[in-house]
C-alpha cells in the first residue's frame, strides 16, 4: 500500500460534487463513492476532516440577487450544508468508519456545535469530522471556512475538491488551449486571481503555512491519490 505524504488533511466538498449527474440534490451513488474514498483515506491511518458545500441545494448569493437580504440568503445557505454533511456522515458510518458532524451554528437536535477542543478530541480517536454551517458568519464562503478549519485542526494540508483536476491558465471547458499548473505560490494564486478558492481562503492558508492542492472529485480514489502525493492537480504553496 502507498504510504501518506499527509498524516491530518482537511477535504473541503463542494455541494455540487454531491449532485452526480444531477442538477439538483444529492445523488446517493455519488455519496458513497466519496465517503468510501474518505474511509479509504482514514484506514491509512490518516486523520480526516470535511468541511461541506451547500450549492447542490442552495446558494445565499443567488437568493440575495432575487430581493433576500445577503445575509438572510447565507444563513439559508449553512442550513443546506447541514444536509449534505448529514448524508455524507450517515454513508461514512455505513461503511464502518465513525463519524461526528460538527456545525458552526446551533443544531442540537441534529449535530454538535462546533468547539475546537472537542473537535480535536475526536480526531484523536479516529473518527472523521464534518463540518457544517460554513464559519457561522454571514459574507464567509465555505472554501475560508476550510482554510479556517485547517488551521484550527493542524491540518498538514487543504485539499480543495473541485469539477478539474487542478487550476488551470483559463477556464479548460472554454479554453481548449488552458494549461494545467503544476505547482503555485500563494501570492502566484492571489496576484493571477484565478478565483478556486476566494481571497480570504488563501490568505489564511498562507498565514498558516497549510499547502492547498486543488484536484478534480470525479476521479475514483482521488482524495487517496492526492493524500499519497500520486495524483493529478496543483499544490499551491509558500
Amino acid at each position: 500500500m502507498t504510504l501518506p505524504k499527509y498524516r491530518r488533511v482537511l477535504v473541503k466538498i463542494s455541494g455540487e460534487a454531491l449532485m452526480g449527474q444531477g442538477s439538483f440534490g444529492i445523488d446517493p451513488a455519488t455519496v458513497d463513492r466519496i465517503a468510501q474514498d474518505i474511509v479509504a483515506v482514514r484506514n491509512m491511518g490518516v486523520s480526516v476532516s470535511l468541511v461541506v458545500g451547500g450549492g447542490n441545494i442552495f446558494r445565499g448569493v443567488q437568493v440575495a440577487a432575487g430581493g433576500i437580504d445577503r445575509a438572510t440568503g447565507d444563513y439559508m445557505g449553512m442550513l443546506a450544508t447541514a444536509m449534505n454533511g448529514l448524508a455524507l456522515a450517515a454513508s461514512i458510518e455505513q461503511l464502518g468508519a465513525t463519524a461526528r458532524l460538527m456545525s458552526a451554528l446551533e443544531m442540537p437536535a441534529v449535530c454538535e456545535t462546533y468547539a475546537r477542543s472537542p473537535a480535536l478530541r475526536h480526531l484523536e480517536k479516529g473518527h472523521v469530522l464534518v463540518f457544517v454551517a460554513g464559519t457561522g458568519n454571514p459574507f464567509f464562503t465555505t472554501d475560508t471556512a476550510a482554510a479556517l478549519r485547517a488551521a484550527e485542526m493542524g491540518c498538514d494540508v487543504l485539499l480543495k475538491a473541485t469539477n478539474v483536476d487542478g487550476i488551470y491558465t483559463a477556464d479548460p471547458k472554454i479554453d481548449a488551449s488552458a494549461t494545467r499548473y503544476e505547482r503555485l505560490t500563494f501570492d502566484e494564486a492571489l496576484g493571477r486571481d484565478l478565483k478556486v478558492m476566494d481571497a480570504a481562503a488563501f490568505a489564511l492558508a498562507r498565514e498558516n503555512r497549510i499547502p492547498i492542492i486543488v484536484f478534480s472529485i470525479h476521479q475514483p480514489s482521488s482524495i487517496a491519490a492526492a493524500v499519497t502525493g500520486s495524483g493529478l492537480g496543483t499544490l499551491v504553496g509558500a
